[in-house]
């Protein structure tokens, strides 16, 4: 089975027809090439070019010429086989638009650009010429990778040596002061039981003065107990005095303290006696023993 080839590619089109081969006598005359540089970003790009190309006036159009000229553009762009975008088409329609509006009477009270069809095109023009003159102006300015380059340079590692500060005695004593002060404040402070305790010198104060005299204030405690033995004496004589258990008396101001009780005397017999000194005395025992404990 034989393998078909594949057809020739046409050199060109000739009304429709494919040619094949180069003809011997081809002549092409001169002015048959034409080359097209201009290319237009939109139909306003394309009448401002035609325009500035006659040094026309923008503000005075004169829209005849300038529709024809537009209408062979987009001719020679058809002819050419180029598509054209519908915004071609859409401006080609109002400058027919506005041409037929030039060729009727206007009315005699239109003044200025308000009776002008062209009024409308002239500021869209004018708006885009600065546009695009804004582009230009932009583009002109120096662009990264395309008219500067970014510079580098890897700098060396350099080892910085701290010098240590200078230090003043008086500095440092503040300083040593600041911390002994903050050591203060998490020192612990140690809640210590009394030696001495009021309910029980309460009991032993009743005893003593279980005979019904009179004692001096300084013979209910002896010289070893110190400060704390005559404060808690004296709390214990105004507790048992505001029970009114015990009679205290002061002949004059700084005189000897002397305190008697109250309750009947040992030799009289009363049971009435024991039976009020008791429970203080018991509960003084009690005391005593639970701290102790405690302890």
């Amino acid at each position: 089975m034989q393998r078909e080839l594949p057809l020739p590619l046409p050199l060109a089109l000739v009304r429709g027809e494919p040619v094949l081969e180069i003809p011997q006598d081809l002549y092409i005359p001169p002015d048959a090439l034409e080359i097209i540089l201009e290319a237009f970003e939109g139909p306003l790009d394309l009448l401002l070019y035609l325009i500035r190309r006659q040094n026309l006036d923008i503000l005075d159009i004169p829209v005849a010429e300038i529709t024809h000229q537009y209408v062979e553009y987009i001719q020679t762009m058809h002819e050419l086989r180029f598509e054209l975008a519908a915004d071609y088409l859409v401006m080609a329609a109002m400058l027919a638009e506005i041409k037929s509006r030039m060729l009727l009477p206007r009315p005699a009270d239109a003044a200025g650009d308000e009776g002008d069809p062209r009024a409308e095109l002239v500021r869209r023009l004018q708006e885009y010429e600065r546009f695009k003159k804004a582009a230009v102006d932009l583009d002109a300015l120096d662009r990264l990778d395309r008219d500067t380059a970014m510079a580098s340079a890897q700098m060396p590692e350099f080892k910085l040596v701290a010098a240590p500060p200078p230090v003043d005695l008086r500095e440092l004593l503040l300083a040593l002061r600041d911390v002994l002060k903050r050591s203060e404040l998490f020192g612990r402070h140690a809640v210590r039981r009394e030696a001495l305790s009021v309910r029980e010198r309460m009991g032993m104060v009743l005893r003593t003065l279980g005979d019904g005299r009179f004692h001096e204030f300084t013979s209910l405690f002896t010289a070893e107990e110190g400060r704390l033995g005559v404060v808690v004496t004296f709390l214990s004589i105004l507790e048992l005095a505001k029970e009114r258990l015990i009679e205290i008396v002061q002949e004059s101001y700084g005189a000897t303290i002397h305190v008697k009780s109250l309750a009947l005397p040992a030799s009289e017999g009363d049971a009435a006696n024991d039976d009020a000194i008791a429970p203080l005395i018991e509960l003084a025992a009690v005391t005593s023993a639970h701290e102790q404990g405690v302890q």
